[in-house]
């Protein structure tokens, strides 16, 4: 069974389309356990608890979240529906960082940093994790934002269960490709 497949598959139904397999996510993004099993089962013959907690430990991004007695479940941000993973507000450091192609550097050169269809902008706390990230989008871009002066400015930063910063946007004006 491939569980690199599966946690993607997860991601989709946890962070964009729990109806896939014909599961609700609560308020906060929780699904229960035994319903995600179930429909993923379906698909993925043999799919079980023991494999889905091998996933949640073993998420090099650290994407997914139990509830305390593991009956429940969630991707820690990312998201596309609208829910609140009751994110604490949180100071930034100095500067945060943003991994993104090439092939978008005009559009945020003209609007800043947006968060298109997720609820939030997805931050780096460094350069080599955005340099990563942008990877994935084609020829690697990394601006460096003046997350110190937005949050003096009024706008607000969160940090997600996985060490993602998280913010509604980033203006041109707190921007710098690095």
């Amino acid at each position: 069974m491939d569980l690199y497949n599966i946690s993607k598959y997860m991601s989709l139904i946890l962070r964009h389309k729990p109806d896939v397999i014909g599961i609700e996510l609560d308020e906060h993004g929780w699904a229960n356990v035994n319903d995600l099993i179930s429909g993923i089962e379906k698909d993925n013959h043999g799919f079980n608890f023991e494999l889905l907690e091998e996933i949640v430990r073993s998420d090099s991004k650290q994407r997914y979240s139990f509830n305390d007695d593991k009956s429940f479940i969630r991707a820690n941000q990312g998201h596309s529906v609208n829910v609140d993973v009751e994110l604490k507000e949180k100071e930034p450091p100095e500067y945060l960082y943003h991994g993104t192609g090439e092939k978008y550097v005009k559009s945020i050169n003209q609007d800043g940093l947006i968060p298109k269809s997720r609820l939030y902008v997805h931050l780096s706390k460094d350069i080599k994790t955005a340099e990563n990230v942008g990877k994935r989008h084609g020829k690697e871009v990394v601006y460096c934002i003046d997350s110190r002066q937005m949050y003096r400015d009024g706008y607000k930063f969160y940090l997600s269960e996985n060490g993602v910063w998280l913010t509604k946007e980033a203006p041109v004006k707190y921007l710098e490709m690095v």
